[in-house]
């Protein structure tokens, strides 16, 4: 127990101040006093969201590729990987935005804008979307230096780029006038500084890259893509369930999903020790099946089911007593304000599910079982989210979509506890566990979400 502790809280620093950026950004525009501006900030951040799963996939490809060249002792393969996983990630990341950008009319209507609202979030994606590319390279950047066993300056790229965004937004939105505009302006900045902040180490520290040539780049494409495209679907569930329960809101009004997109920043923020506790949980369970102690792995199963339910008790008692603070903190009023207290309540307490979901995801990476992971994640954004946000919502309009997203995941939290235990009687799979990235894939997703 003290150590799954101490992993946690000191993985989940980092994470923190990156959130805290995010949770700021939104302080700031709610700062304006239009609800409509938050409701935008809220279908962006759906559609961004899904654009960063791209990402997270080549991230995924190429940290597993390079770890597993110097693993091999062939530096000079790991730094022709390096190369040419970044040309691919930036090559495809341009396509994808081009193709998104073009269309960005149609797809922010399928998340529910409409009117006014809608306007705002196509201006502000029309700006962000296409540094998409230069985002890809500083996620795959990152994933090398991970890769290298560095993840200290992994995680210092994507804090540079979260200070970078929290000392432009004030000056853009405020200073300049600029509004939603200077947030998008500020957010493009954030992704230059990640990927400068996220290369520098590699050309400093590890070698640099090589001369690409189509030579070298055609025979790794494949090995890229084997790993990649799995990793993009299993991505792709998250924010498709988020795009679904936006568009779900979306029929409540402006406020109600401006109150949404606070909670989405309000939420990583909150738990940010249950996010790092998937990725600090996961070297345990794995060295232990490794070693062949079934005691030590069901062990540290409990403990982390334990620590998670401390954990998500003391925020939620936090969260109770924050409230009038967040009141005033977004000038809380109406739809949003009955939303942003639901959730600084009872549904807070909820969260203990999610963490087991996490906790059973990080077993299953680590005891040769991934597919689990992904069935379970796609279960969960999809059976475990559409029919339950339907039926509350019918019940108990815009605070039923928030209820029945919340009720879905105790079922399928139940169902991961009991699948991961399962797992863990039977002794797991034969095989080398997953790769290190493959379990911190949940982490990435967050930190990169809203960037």
């Amino acid at each position: 127990m003290r150590h799954i502790t101490v992993m946690a809280l000191t993985s989940s620093v980092g994470l923190m101040a990156v959130f805290l950026v995010d949770f700021v950004d939104m302080i700031f525009i709610s700062m304006l006093g239009k609800a409509e501006l938050a409701a935008a900030i809220g279908y962006a951040g759906a559609i961004l969201f899904f654009t960063s799963s791209f990402g997270i996939g080549m991230s995924i490809a190429g940290g597993a590729l390079v770890a597993r060249a110097l693993g091999s002792g062939d530096r000079e393969r790991a730094q022709r990987l390096a190369t040419n996983v970044l040309i691919f990630g930036f090559g495809f990341g341009a396509l994808f935005a081009a193709l998104v950008w073009l269309n960005l009319g149609s797809i922010v209507g399928l998340v529910g804008a409409t009117g006014e609202t809608a306007a705002l979030a196509v201006s502000y994606l029309t700006i962000v979307i296409p540094s998409l590319a230069l985002l890809l390279v500083g996620m795959v950047g990152g994933a090398i230096l991970r890769a290298h066993g560095d993840a200290r300056r992994s995680m210092m790229a994507t804090i540079i780029g979260g200070v970078v965004n929290a000392v432009l937004d004030p000056i853009l939105i405020f200073g300049l006038g600029m509004e939603l505009q200077g947030a998008a302006w500020a957010s493009v900045a954030a992704r230059v500084a990640i990927g400068v902040a996220a290369l520098v180490p590699i050309v400093r520290h590890y070698g640099g890259f090589g001369r690409p040539s189509l030579a070298s780049m055609l025979p790794d494409f494949r090995p890229v893509m084997v790993i990649a495209i799995p990793a993009i679907l299993t991505q792709l569930a998250t924010p498709l369930g988020q795009a679904y329960v936006t568009r779900a809101m979306s029929q409540f009004g402006e406020d109600a999903v401006a109150g949404m997109a606070i909670i989405g920043r309000l939420t990583p923020v909150a738990f940010a020790i249950l996010f790092a506790l998937s990725g600090a949980i996961g070297p345990v369970i794995g060295q232990n099946f490794g070693a062949s102690r079934p005691d030590r792995v069901r062990r540290a199963f409990f403990d982390g089911l334990i620590f998670s339910g401390i954990v998500v008790c003391a925020v939620s008692a936090l969260l109770f007593l924050a409230r009038p603070g967040l009141e005033i903190l977004f000038a809380l009023d109406g739809e949003a304000r009955t939303l942003v207290f639901l959730f600084a309540g009872p549904l807070s307490l909820l969260w203990f599910f999610n963490g087991i979901i996490f906790l059973s995801s990080a077993a299953f990476n680590n005891m040769g079982h991934p597919f689990y992971s992904t069935l379970l994640n796609w279960g969960r954004h999809t059976l475990g989210t559409i029919p339950f946000v339907i039926v509350f919502s019918t019940w108990f309009g815009a605070s039923g979509v928030l209820i029945g997203q919340s009720v879905g995941g105790i079922l399928f939290g139940i169902l991961a506890v009991l699948l991961a235990l399962g797992v863990i009687r039977q002794g797991g799979a034969g095989g080398d566990p997953s790769d290190g990235l493959l379990r911190q894939a949940r982490v990435f997703g967050w930190l990169y979400r809203n960037r």
